[in-house]
């Protein structure tokens, strides 16, 4: 049977794409809709920054069609403010509006925002279903286990949240007195999942980083998709080679250095396109460890990627890379 979040059929065990600050961009999203993902969500987006109209949070509502189905996240601490930004993030005619009530880092959860609302389930629940009056759309949630071990809440916040409209939910299987220390725990997750008053889908996220993970964990903790964020980063093959593996049992062969290099090409051709050249060549350049990772004497050519500021230069050190690696990784 397929996934729906309301009218969207993500089929029948989707992979989504984490929103993460500074990485879930067009550019990056781009790759990974190119190798296979179902669903994905936008950086998260500040309340009160879309309705004070700062350029950032503005810039972080663009979508384009071949990303859909897309969900635009967002985050605040005032109930009014998150309905308003809930009507200005519908204007951009996403697929479906998502609440961040997972962020633990401390200059959202410490201002009432992200993971806090954790500690305030009532709070939550007025203000989820503000959001879901305010739009025409499909309303998601995505949070965590609790706001500590003491508090592990997320049991009670399923059904609530259900109860006044969201159409799936997402959980990062930590609190968030751990941030994104020691291991995720999924098993909370799959007590929610069997819980018979529990009709919407259910997606894990947390720790995924291995076919072989994704698999075991789809069959023991019985979800309904897997979210998967900082494995994708610098590795957007990790969803074709997941479902690859569900549908035959067997491992895709990993990315040559050549397509490693032109995938690595195609996200600093789009994040230049997108944010300028000064931008986008600075911003690329957290992703060129993670592109190229576990090749051997590879500093050299890291180094000379974080410091030019040519594009025609840069994609010289690409082909460099391309040529010599070719040979030795052959």
């Amino acid at each position: 049977m397929s996934v729906k979040i309301g009218n969207i059929d993500l089929g029948e065990f989707p992979l989504l794409l984490a929103p993460m600050e500074d990485v879930s961009d067009p550019p990056f999203r781009f790759v990974c809709k190119q190798n296979g993902v179902d669903m994905m969500y936008t950086e998260f987006i500040s309340s009160e920054g879309l309705i004070r109209d700062a350029a950032k949070s503005r810039a972080k509502l663009d979508i384009f069609e071949y990303e859909r189905p897309i969900g635009i996240q967002i985050f605040g601490s005032e109930i009014e403010s998150m309905a308003e930004a809930t009507r200005i993030a519908t204007l951009a005619n996403p697929d479906l509006i998502d609440i961040n009530y997972g962020c633990p880092v401390k200059n959202v959860a410490c201002r009432g925002a992200g993971a806090s609302l954790l500690q305030d389930i009532d709070r939550m629940v007025e203000m989820t279903k503000a959001v879901v009056n305010a739009t025409n759309l499909p309303v998601t949630v995505k949070t965590r286990l609790g706001w500590d071990d003491n508090t592990k809440n997320v049991y009670e916040v399923a059904e609530r949240l259900q109860d006044i409209g969201i159409q799936a939910l997402t959980i990062h299987g930590r609190t968030r007195a751990q941030m994104y220390k020691g291991e995720a725990d999924w098993t909370l997750i799959r007590e929610i999942k069997r819980n018979p008053r529990i009709k919407i889908p259910i997606f894990g996220n947390g720790d995924v980083n291995s076919i072989e993970k994704a698999a075991s964990w789809r069959m023991e903790y019985e979800v309904d998709g897997i979210m998967i964020g900082r494995a994708a980063i610098g590795y957007p093959w990790i969803f074709r080679e997941i479902k690859h593996f569900f549908k035959t049992g067997e491992h895709l062969p990993e990315p040559t250095i050549t397509e490693r290099v032109e995938v690595c090409k195609t996200h600093l051709d789009k994040s230049i396109a997108w944010k300028g050249p000064k931008v986008g060549i600075f911003e690329m350049r957290r992703h060129y460890s993670n592109y190229f990772k576990g090749i051997p004497d590879f500093k050299e050519y890291r180094m000379k990627l974080v410091s030019l500021e040519n594009i025609d230069h840069i994609h010289g050190v690409l082909e460099e890379i391309n040529e010599r690696f070719q040979t030795e990784m052959a």
